[in-house]
């Protein structure tokens, strides 16, 4: 086998890896909605984590084909309104409310720091 096959298979390997672990840290973050007992703020409106998740999962299949990362999927699908522009929010008890986006990020990390 030529040297540049070997390059090739190898980066195509490495390729499907990356995806690979992308679609987990998704999977994990699509759980870790679905799971809350926080509340999803989406354009004034306060939904379960379950009812999140669907709208989410929505978006998610809208925008498949640009994601590459679980950072795309949170800007892409668990972000903010497209059509109002204006962010979604997580109500977890008597703290504050969060962008969505800062409380996937900070799960993201944990997550990622757990499976080093």
């Amino acid at each position: 086998m030529s040297f540049i096959k070997i390059i090739i298979i190898s980066l195509l390997m490495l390729s499907f890896n990356s995806l690979a672990a992308s679609q987990d840290e998704i999977d994990h973050l699509l759980n870790f909605v679905a799971s809350t007992e926080c509340l999803y703020e989406r354009n004034g409106t306060m939904h379960s984590g379950d009812e999140a998740v669907g709208h989410i999962k929505k978006k998610y299949a809208y925008y498949h084909d640009d994601i590459r990362t679980a950072e795309e999927f949170i800007s892409y699908s668990a972000t903010k309104s497209k059509m109002s522009g204006k962010y979604y929010q997580i109500h977890c008890g008597s703290n504050p409310p969060i962008k969505s986006r800062d409380w996937l990020m900070a799960e993201l990390k944990a997550y990622r720091l757990v499976l080093q």
